[in-house]
């Protein structure tokens, strides 16, 4: 029976060591055993073999974050296989590394699409909005007909007058946003772009420089979004924020009606929106 952290992460470290196809790594030789030789393992991981044997007998002591992040290079690691040697050899998981992609699944986007009459968007680390329902489109923002480079929800509520209109308390909003974007960015560890955008911001906007400056952070979590809609009126939606597992980069945030009226007056815009559509569409004779 395994003893300690350390001869659990040697077992787990050899597991995953005995998984990789000598061949395809540039490797030769007959073998013995599936897999790796340490010493191979050492090379690709650019650390000496000696430490690398001893982390696997349980030696030497707990190694650095460093020295777990070549060996997750040199094992060829998934992201949650890097976590879960961290947990094993230090007790915590590494620190973030942000890397953004490109889009998100389509199994994300259908569930979007489920929440019918709940506005839903799935947001980046710099708040750029990569995906939303038609919900989300009919009470918040079209974000379809906003130019891909501008689908940021901070450039929206600094640089559209709509934005700033639809809120019943623009300078609270505002101020809640800042401190949310600034504490998602740090957690999702997207300090640089974070100030790339925050210093283009605050040569565009005043309000938003000043804010900034007060370097105030907020809980992204859950509360109440209170809009002026140009058909519904004065509307409440609560609002719940969650991490996409996976996607340290990426968060949904799902806006729920709170009242009755505000429910079936979503549906109502949604069934006008596909009435639209399906009238615009194109014809064809078939006589």
């Amino acid at each position: 029976m395994l003893a300690s952290s350390e001869t659990t992460l040697g077992a787990y470290l050899r597991d995953r060591r005995t998984r990789l196809d000598p061949a395809a790594l540039g490797f030769s030789g007959r073998r013995r055993t599936p897999g790796l030789r340490r010493e191979e393992v050492a090379q690709r991981s650019n650390i000496s073999a000696t430490w690398y044997t001893w982390l696997e007998q349980g030696r030497g002591g707990a190694p650095s974050a460093d020295v777990l992040n070549r060996i997750a290079v040199g094992l060829m690691l998934t992201e949650p296989e890097r976590e879960h040697v961290f947990m094993l050899a230090l007790g915590r998981p590494p620190e973030v590394r942000y890397t953004p992609k490109e889009g998100i699944t389509p199994r994300l986007q259908r569930l979007l699409d489920t929440l019918e009459v709940s506005p839903a968007l799935i947001k980046t680390a710099t708040w750029d909005v990569v995906a939303w329902n038609r919900a989300a489109a009919v009470v918040l923002t079209d974000w379809d007909t906003v130019p891909p480079g501008e689908r940021n929800i901070l450039r929206r509520m600094f640089g559209d007058p709509r934005v700033r209109a639809a809120q019943h308390d623009w300078q609270s909003v505002a101020r809640y946003v800042v401190g949310a974007f600034r504490a998602d960015a740090v957690r999702a560890g997207a300090a640089s772009e974070v100030n790339a955008l925050a210093e283009e911001l605050s040569r565009t906007s005043p309000e938003f420089a000043a804010l900034w400056r007060e370097n105030d952070v907020r809980a992204h979590t859950d509360g109440v979004k209170r809009l002026r809609h140009p058909i519904l009126g004065s509307i409440e939606l609560e609002f719940s924020a969650f991490s996409v597992d996976g996607r340290p980069d990426l968060g949904m945030i799902v806006y729920n009606p709170v009242t009755p009226r505000v429910r079936e007056g979503i549906g109502a815009l949604l069934r006008g929106s596909r009435d639209r559509a399906e009238a615009e569409r194109p014809r064809t004779d078939s006589a």
